[in-house]
């Protein structure tokens, strides 16, 4: 992993439930291009495994937990030759904050990304997108599936049904059950919950949230919410909406505004 630098930092890519790394392909490819170092690795059990062979074989996924994951992108990322700019989707931005929290990192972006311990706004419509994990209590250490129909409310309401099965096939992955339960239970849990990060922090990298208008995993609502609490201390915090957007931020189309929205906003920022 070691490489010349460029004089353009790194980028960590870090995907969400449901997903692998290659969800980042459009952002990935796009960054590279412009002579990044992309980093884009899969969570604990998943790797750099196709999302056909995650389905094939779940088992790996059983029983990963959010501190799994964030340890390993922060060996991940200390092992760079330079501190890099840090993005994550969905649950992978709640990742991000936690990085940030570390003193990782020299500016993070969520996209479209879930709360941290202590927001505790959850719209009808987060909550039915964990409805089909959250009603069994008694898998929370397995990797269940998302069905086709699931993933059109959750990923591809932009979508026919049919286009949406489509990406389903090409995208979608077991969860991590654990990982949802703990998120979730660690809400009301500011200050000990797994997902806590100190919204006063005055050395955090700035961190810019970003949103879909249409979103129904993690709605704007929520970002807003999280904004408030970082307004608590005096380190940069921004957010921003895009309307018309999904979940599926990185790669519906459009996705080379955000893409690029995303990056400018960093590389203008680090610097503070």
């Amino acid at each position: 992993m070691n490489q010349p630098k460029t004089g353009k930092p790194p980028i960590v890519l870090i995907h969400g439930l449901w997903m692998t790394p290659r969800s980042w392909d459009t952002w990935a490819n796009r960054y590279r291009d412009l002579g990044h170092q992309v980093i884009a690795e899969g969570w604990p059990g998943i790797g750099d495994r196709t999302p056909a062979e995650v389905r094939a074989d779940p088992g790996p996924l059983e029983g990963v937990g959010i501190v799994e994951i964030v340890d390993f992108y922060a060996d991940l990322i200390t092992a760079l030759p330079e501190r890099p700019i840090i993005m994550g989707h969905s649950f992978g931005g709640i990742f991000t904050q936690l990085l940030l929290d570390r003193g990782l990192g020299i500016a993070g972006v969520g996209v479209a990304p879930g709360q941290p311990a202590g927001v505790l706004t959850l719209p009808f419509s987060t909550l039915r997108t964990g409805l089909p994990i959250l009603s069994n209590p008694f898998g929370s250490g397995k990797a269940s599936p998302i069905s086709a129909g699931h993933f059109h409310y959750t990923f591809g309401n932009d979508l026919s049904r049919a286009d949406s099965d489509r990406e389903w096939e090409a995208s979608a992955v077991n969860s991590s059950n654990r990982v949802f339960f703990e998120g979730v239970l660690s809400l009301p849990k500011q200050k000990s919950g797994i997902t806590a990060v100190d919204f006063r922090k005055a050395d955090r990298a700035p961190l810019l949230l970003i949103s879909g208008g249409i979103d129904h995993v993690a709605p704007p609502a929520i970002q807003k919410a999280t904004l408030r609490k970082y307004a608590q201390g005096t380190a940069l915090v921004e957010q921003v909406e895009f309307p018309d957007r999904t979940h599926r931020l990185v790669s519906q189309d459009g996705w080379e505004e955000i893409a690029d929205y995303a990056l400018d906003w960093s590389l203008r920022h680090s610097a503070t």
